[in-house]
């Protein structure tokens, strides 16, 4: 029997389908470095996106449409990400950088990029926290840290890390209670440096928590980098729901995707296991419609969420099995997705 070719190989793949983009793993250029070796083939299935929550079926459809081939024994595959090399800013390689954003305070903006950066890093990506919120940055108590490391002389700031997730905030340099008031030119300063200056190093996705609202911060950030997406927070209210509408509309203005809409403190989960909407119902949903974007999760209120915050030890890892944590973990893994399609365009 004649050894399997490379063609044969690549015509294998072409049947094996990316769930999330519909498209074929050859047609999409996922397929790396095919060899074959008597009958064993070893290729690499390069993914559009590190933390793609459809990695495993991909890889098992992959290697059973190989394995199918006549003369082919064994199939090892290695996943791994693309690495856009246009995407760079400076000297570091940062592939996506998603603004985590409201049109208000007190919805749990940061509470969802301090779960949602954890729950990235948790799946093998490469992830960093910016803490946006120059007015109340909250990123330090929530992770558990409160000094940056030391910075070698003549190299860039080194950012702190927790749970495997580097983490920058103005709250490393001021004292603690320290008003800042701060206009657009200081302002825009602060985050070019929190960019520019910080030993970020090679990162799968930045996570910015942006002030509530549609002010300078944002305004500074997108006039710096390029934004791969923005997810924007709201409550169940009404009065949530018109704010943040506004946060999606700078998102749009500034040609940003919005990559969906989270509602949080959706309802109350009672001892029978019926659920109780305490501010109301629909909100997200409604936003969502008008936002032309899904709505990634509805968040339950949950006592253990706001204690994760107090104690530094965010929920996806304080408690994983939790009705909050499980509904952060599955947001962070359609985040990814979303950021696979908006990638393969």
């Amino acid at each position: 029997m004649s050894p399997v070719t490379k063609d044969q190989v690549l015509q294998a793949l072409s049947g094996v389908m990316d769930p999330e983009l519909r498209k074929d793993l050859v047609t999409l250029k996922m397929i790396k470095d095919v060899e074959v070796q008597d009958s064993t083939v070893s290729f690499t299935v390069e993914l559009t996106t590190p933390a793609c929550p459809l990695r495993t079926q991909i890889q098992k459809d992959a290697e059973n449409a190989v394995l199918a081939l006549d003369g082919v024994d064994s199939v090892n595959v290695t996943m791994g990400a693309r690495v856009p090399q246009d995407e760079k800013i400076t000297d570091l390689t940062i592939r996506n950088i998603i603004a985590v954003g409201s049109g208000k305070g007190g919805v749990g903006k940061s509470t969802i990029a301090v779960n949602l950066a954890v729950a990235l890093a948790e799946c093998g990506a490469k992830v960093g926290l910016m803490d946006a919120d120059i007015y109340g940055p909250n990123v330090p108590m929530m992770m558990g840290v409160n000094a940056l490391p030391p910075t070698p002389q003549g190299k860039k700031i080194q950012p702190a890390e927790a749970y495997g997730v580097k983490v920058m905030s103005i709250g490393f340099m001021v004292t603690t209670g320290q008003p800042l008031i701060w206009r657009g030119p200081m302002l825009h300063s602060a985050i070019k440096q929190f960019l520019m200056d910080v030993d970020w190093g090679e990162l799968d996705y930045l996570v910015v928590d942006l002030p509530p609202g549609t002010g300078d911060v944002q305004l500074s950030l997108m006039q710096t980098v390029p934004l791969s997406g923005g997810v924007v927070v709201t409550t169940p209210q009404q009065v949530s729901f018109d704010d943040a509408a506004r946060a999606v509309a700078m998102f749009k203005k500034m040609e940003v995707p919005v990559l969906g809409i989270v509602e949080n403190m959706s309802y109350l989960e009672m001892p029978d296991g019926s659920r109780r909407a305490l501010f109301g119902e629909g909100g997200g949903e409604q936003l969502a419609r008008a936002a032309g974007a899904p709505l990634l999760a509805n968040i339950p209120i949950d006592e253990k969420v706001g204690a994760g915050g107090d104690s530094g030890k965010p929920v996806v890892v304080s408690d994983p099995g939790s009705a909050a944590a499980v509904v952060m973990n599955a947001l962070a893994m359609d985040v990814a997705a979303r950021m696979s399609m908006e990638i393969s365009g």
